[in-house]
């Protein structure tokens, strides 16, 4: 039987503007793939009826039991509690799934991201590793942590055969305490939580640029030396980048090397909503 695969982002009207030229993006490169919205919260009118325009599926797959949790391990700043909510891309009907943050755009076709996953091969794909964003310096004190690579969570590649949201609550029922004491604080919330869920259960930890040949861990809105040919962009080394995220900017894009390719694809994500909504 054929592997279900998906697309998976989450999102509200506050995001409209990222969502807009993520789903055009989805439309140029991704088409083929099923694309998945699951709501940040209830402020959703007019993400419903992007998602409609764009074929995109919005689903909720019911978030009480993982809102409950996010409240427990972070009883503050409740609106930045539900970036939990991109776990619930493991419930959906899905045997592989690719999440991405709606502050991304897609640059190639991601088949190649799906077929790369296999079980103690490529069980969690990431973009690249990092330093930053995760871990205090307790976490050198244990094997797991330590040994493990560190990740960006706004892109995650894996199969519901080898990470669940059953086991984000798992290893927090068993190692909540040790969690608290190694996460590194500053409003942060899921990407300590995922690092440490997946180090916890051993998940072998592949780069996208070790699974597929070419393929560039860039991804980084402020990279240096990128530059666009016709299938899309290319890294320093010309190597393909698979998309562009927009982490940590605190406004839209302006005139960085991927901002171009941004505002070409709102331009037409805005056409589009507006000739779809006469008709």
């Amino acid at each position: 039987m054929a592997k279900r695969r998906g697309i998976v982002t989450i999102a509200n009207d506050k995001v409209y503007d990222w969502l807009l030229p993520f789903l055009e993006s989805h439309a140029a490169t991704n088409a083929s793939t099923p694309l998945y919205v699951i709501p940040y919260d209830d402020n959703v009118g007019k993400t419903r009826q992007a998602c409609k325009i764009y074929n995109a599926e919005f689903i909720d797959p019911g978030s009480a039991e993982l809102d409950a949790l996010a409240r427990r391990l972070y009883p503050l700043f409740p609106k930045h509690r539900r970036r939990l909510r991109k776990f619930l891309s493991l419930v959906l009907p899905l045997d592989e799934v690719v999440y991405v943050d709606v502050d991304i755009v897609l640059f190639r076709d991601f088949t190649q991201v799906f077929e790369c996953l296999k079980p103690g091969e490529a069980e969690f794909i990431v973009a690249s590793a990092t330093t930053d964003y995760v871990y205090n310096k307790k976490a050198a004190g244990h094997d797991f942590l330590r040994e493990g690579m560190l990740f960006n969570d706004g892109f995650f590649a894996t199969s519901n055969t080898m990470l669940s949201l059953q086991d984000f609550y798992d290893v927090i029922e068993k190692d909540e305490k040790l969690f608290h004491a190694v996460r590194q604080r500053g409003m942060l919330f899921a990407q300590p939580l995922t690092n440490f869920v997946v180090h916890r259960r051993g998940l072998k930890i592949v780069p996208l640029y070790d699974c597929i040949p070419g393929a560039s861990g860039e991804s980084f809105y402020k990279a240096e030396g990128v530059s666009f040919q016709a299938d899309g962009p290319v890294d320093q080394v010309g190597n393909g980048i698979y998309f562009a995220h927009w982490a940590g900017a605190v406004s839209l894009p302006g005139r960085r090397v991927f901002d171009a390719a941004w505002h070409d694809f709102a331009s037409k994500a805005i056409v589009r909503m507006k000739n779809q909504s006469v008709l």
